[in-house]
């Protein structure tokens, strides 16, 4: 079922409210994700160990959407036209995390990386690449832990969304359904190969400018978001008409879709870590098995489902409408958090405060983003 989502405004077009709120619970055990780095000793030992697969579920919903939304306008549209609505759609909120990032840089010192040793001019060119996503090279960002967007983290997957989308409006778009699955299919053996058996053992890749890191990070990218345009082309929608079981059985699907979505989503990101240091195979399959299967079918499950109450349709739609902002603007005050139990050498249960007042706060503050400036500056730009 699909609906006007305030998230959707650059576009005409409706969104499917389900997948809307399947985002913004992905969203919301990213949030989880960060948090928990501050108490993980290597990426093995993570609590919500798989919290990083929300990149790739994004990736797929974004193929998706830009497939239902733009696959059929290409007659009337031109390149640049869809280039400026992309970007006032997801540029605002780039740069209202970078500049969160910056004002907050100098509180979040601790003994990972010491910000007493960074100059205002330094601070300041940071912010600027990271206002134009332009990435930083490992060894010259200004925190010294190896990140595109030192004051900003996340903004590295919207690097790789930008690249999607330029693939999209030269390259992809243009491809055949038949050319389009042999894609799909080459990137995903492509990425089950470096998950398997790559230097890692997971895909939890691409925030850094590194050979390795750009390589998975960018098969990621044209898997997932290949993937869902591709979904987005054979859509059909799951009926649950009948009343044999298995029409039963589809019907429920479709009046739980959400429900369904949002717990697979959770309890696929808190799986722990698979196979130890000894077994890499082991986790880079469970992630395979994530981005090629479980994340297509929720796609599909989502895109069917049917909001059958006033509190599912609105509840889906707030989760929808802050995903983005989000995901954008809760990571410097993980910089800050990450501070505060390192510097005060704190227990999760000790800092579970700190933890809940950052997550239920930067729930709030991405909505007064939304309301305030990113609807606001992306009514004044689509007007310009």
């Amino acid at each position: 079922m699909i609906s006007t989502s305030t998230a959707a405004f650059a576009d005409s077009k409706p969104h499917y409210n389900i997948l809307d709120g399947l985002r913004g619970v992905a969203a919301l055990t990213v949030v989880w994700f960060h948090i928990f780095e501050a108490f993980a000793t290597s990426h093995i030992d993570q609590r919500i160990n798989h919290g990083y697969l929300a990149v790739d579920f994004f990736f797929i919903l974004s193929g998706f959407v830009m497939g239902y939304a733009y696959d059929d306008r290409w007659k009337t549209m031109k390149i640049k036209d869809f280039l400026k609505r992309r970007l006032i759609r997801l540029h605002p909120m780039v740069v209202m995390g970078a500049l969160i990032g910056a004002v907050m840089f100098y509180t979040q010192g601790c003994s990972v990386w010491d910000v007493s040793k960074i100059s205002i001019g330094m601070l300041v060119v940071a912010t600027i690449l990271n206002v134009f996503l332009i990435p930083a090279t490992p060894g010259t960002e200004i925190r010294g832990v190896g990140e595109m967007y030192p004051l900003n983290g996340p903004s590295w997957s919207l690097f790789f969304e930008y690249i999607g989308n330029i693939l999209y409006v030269l390259f992809i778009r243009k491809l055949k359904t038949n050319a389009l699955t042999v894609l799909v299919i080459l990137a995903g053996i492509g990425l089950a190969i470096f998950a398997i058996w790559g230097p890692y053992g997971d895909i939890c890749v691409g925030y850094s400018l590194t050979g390795d890191n750009v390589l998975g990070g960018m098969l990621r990218l044209l898997f997932s978001f290949s993937a869902g345009l591709l979904i987005s082309r054979v859509f059909k929608p799951m009926r649950g008409d009948g009343t044999s079981f298995l029409a039963k059985a589809k019907a429920g699907v479709v009046n739980y879709a959400f429900w369904i979505g949002a717990a697979a989503i959770v309890v696929l990101s808190a799986i722990p870590r698979l196979g130890g240091v000894e077994n890499y195979w082991m986790n880079g399959l469970y992630d395979t098995f994530c981005f090629a299967v479980a994340f297509p079918l929720l796609v599909y499950i989502g895109a069917s489902g049917e909001t059958k109450s006033k509190f599912i349709t609105r509840l889906t739609k707030f989760l929808g409408d802050i995903s983005y902002p989000l995901y954008m603007v809760h990571y410097p005050f993980i910089y800050l958090y990450y501070a505060w139990v390192k510097n005060e050498n704190l227990t999760f249960e000790q800092s579970l405060p700190g933890a809940l007042a950052l997550f239920f706060g930067s729930i709030i503050l991405a909505y007064l983003c939304l309301k305030l400036y990113d609807l606001p500056i992306r009514r004044y730009l689509a007007n310009k």
